[in-house]
């Protein structure tokens, strides 16, 4: 695509194929527009960045701020053959429900991952997300758990879509980095990774024992509850054990991405024994 003047809005393409991409774009801000199109959305600069390299861009929306402000991502996005389309900040607006749009929205091919996939792979960690619906909770639960370096996240039935624009925005990138398994039971999921050699742990207020409690140097799956009522008692059955994180202050709990968090990072530093650790600076005494 060529552009004169990024700066001048008279260089933004107008026409019926400029208005169709951009009214199709529209449709995948809704699930059933998504499921249609098997196409979703990723908004930002780290998120469009990662699904470039990921090869799953068929299309990027770049406004003239974006494309000068982000110039590597539009020549690595072209440059894989990726249609670049110009729009003003107007259009860009209408395809995120950010107050201040970063300039690139991307259409990005969805992708499928199957928990035979999963367990195939001899996994170690996984993240089980019973009826998750909270859109930016899923999203950063998956950003933990690729941090943390998880084989996998999997989105129960009843949890959010993990292809909802503020998933996609929440986990900054990571949705791009591991597998990602949707629509199946919690039972169907646990029977398959205690089969695989894992130890089903549900994080829970309920347990009686705690994450201090835990051998977490074994492959484990981490079963994380609904945003507003946890896992009831026919969730809790599903998992070998149940436990919780230990707490030495008055906070009454801790909301569902911290605790995945801290659990994760926890088992993570278990199964990474061999790492040397960071020697801290010692401090001064001053007399």
């Amino acid at each position: 695509m060529t552009r004169t003047n990024h700066s001048s809005a008279a260089s933004e393409p107008t026409g019926p194929a400029h208005a169709g991409a951009i009214r199709s774009a529209r449709r995948l801000l809704t699930l059933k527009g998504r499921r249609a199109a098997g196409q979703f959305l990723a908004e930002g600069p780290q998120a469009v960045r990662e699904a470039v390299a990921a090869g799953l861009v068929q299309r990027l929306f770049v406004t003239a701020t974006g494309a000068d402000r982000h110039a590597d991502i539009v020549r690595a996005a072209t440059a894989s053959g990726v249609a670049e389309l110009l729009v003003g900040d107007t259009e860009l607006a209408s395809l995120t429900d950010t107050v201040t749009p970063q300039g690139l929205v991307a259409v990005c091919r969805a992708t499928s991952a199957s928990l035979n996939d999963v367990v195939a792979t001899a996994p170690r960690l996984v993240v089980v997300c019973a009826q998750v619906r909270d859109p930016g909770n899923a999203g950063t639960v998956i950003r933990c758990a690729d941090a943390f370096g998880a084989d996998a996240v999997i989105l129960t039935q009843g949890s959010v879509d993990a292809y909802n624009p503020k998933t996609v925005r929440a986990s900054v990138g990571s949705l791009f980095h591991l597998p990602v398994v949707t629509d199946i039971s919690l039972e169907e999921a646990t029977d398959a990774l205690r089969v695989a050699g894992l130890t089903v742990v549900a994080a829970d207020g309920s347990g009686t024992r705690t994450l201090l409690d835990l051998d977490l140097t074994a492959p484990i799956a981490w079963v994380f509850g609904n945003e507003a009522w946890g896992l009831p008692a026919d969730d809790l059955a599903t998992a070998d054990l149940v436990a919780k994180v230990p707490m030495w202050g008055a906070a009454e709990s801790l909301n569902l991405s911290t605790a995945a968090a801290v659990c994760l990072y926890a088992t993570a530093a278990a199964h990474h024994t061999s790492t040397t650790a960071i020697e801290m600076p010692t401090t001064a005494r001053t007399s």
